[in-house]
């Protein structure tokens, strides 16, 4: 007698249980071809994942460098430029001051002062960026970390710094300089030294920020006063250190206003 074929199926067709997929997902894991669609690396969601991770590695690796100064300038600068030498001095004189140098990474102004920095014996940082046109790491970097997007690289230029001095640059010294200046302005940020290196290259800016800006009332005259010049690195350096025993002092004030606060509760 010949069984009746399942509802649904024909005569003669013979039924059988689908596949399984015997591979583990540790296997699908590991092996060297994309198992399922890849395509959700390219999403929003899995971008912020890898911001995320981008600040996690950046504050791990940044953050028990203790005093710093984050060095801004052009990578177009030449080994043969004054400007390069006395970025190497700076770079010399905030390590002889006990201050770990930050820079973007890269070659010109950035190298200057890496360079300066670990030829005194400091600690030499680079927070260096992902661009298709971008030159490699300098050689002078103790500590070298690189980002993919530019605002966590700048996050991390201001965060861990306790001052910054701008060197002549193009549009991301420039771009540097204004988040710098506005984060100190908007009380975002402690009021840290911003040096502006070579007076030549700034007054421009400075008279036209004075004479338009501050005319419109687009900023207050005192804002000015936030941006220091100079042509001279030893006095980029006393800057820097009388702002550091200046925090210090004040630190311990509190400090001592917090101690006495608990004092006088205790009494009462």
């Amino acid at each position: 007698m010949v069984a009746a074929p399942r509802p649904g199926y024909a005569a003669g067709v013979s039924v059988r249980p689908p596949k399984r997929d015997r591979r583990t997902e540790d296997r699908k894991l590991l092996q060297p071809v994309p198992y399922a669609d890849t395509s959700f690396l390219e999403t929003d969601a899995w971008r912020a994942l890898r911001i995320v991770g981008e600040f996690v590695d950046g504050f791990d690796a940044l953050a028990r460098l203790g005093p710093a100064v984050t060095v801004f300038g052009s990578a177009r600068t030449d080994r043969d430029d004054p400007g390069y030498a006395a970025a190497r001095r700076l770079g010399a004189g905030l390590a002889g001051a006990g201050f770990t140098v930050i820079t973007g990474g890269g070659p010109g102004i950035m190298e200057a002062a890496n360079r300066g920095c670990q030829e005194a014996g400091g600690f030499s940082v680079g927070c260096s960026i992902e661009l298709p046109h971008e030159q490699a790491s300098n050689p002078y970097l103790d500590l070298d970390i690189t980002f993919r997007y530019f605002f966590v690289r700048k996050t991390m230029f201001v965060k861990y710094a306790q001052g910054f001095v701008i060197f002549p640059g193009g549009f991301g010294t420039l771009d540097e300089l204004f988040e710098s200046v506005t984060l100190v302005q908007t009380g975002k940020i402690d009021h840290f030294p911003i040096v502006l290196f070579g007076s030549a290259y700034w007054n421009g800016l400075l008279d036209w920020l004075g004479r338009e800006v501050a005319g419109a009332a687009n900023i207050d005259q005192p804002d000015l006063q936030l941006l220091r010049v100079t042509d001279d690195v030893d006095e980029a350096c006393e800057i820097f250190v009388a702002s550091r025993i200046h925090a210090a002092e004040a630190r311990a004030n509190e400090a001592a206003d917090r101690r006495t606060g608990a004092t006088d509760r205790r009494a009462v």
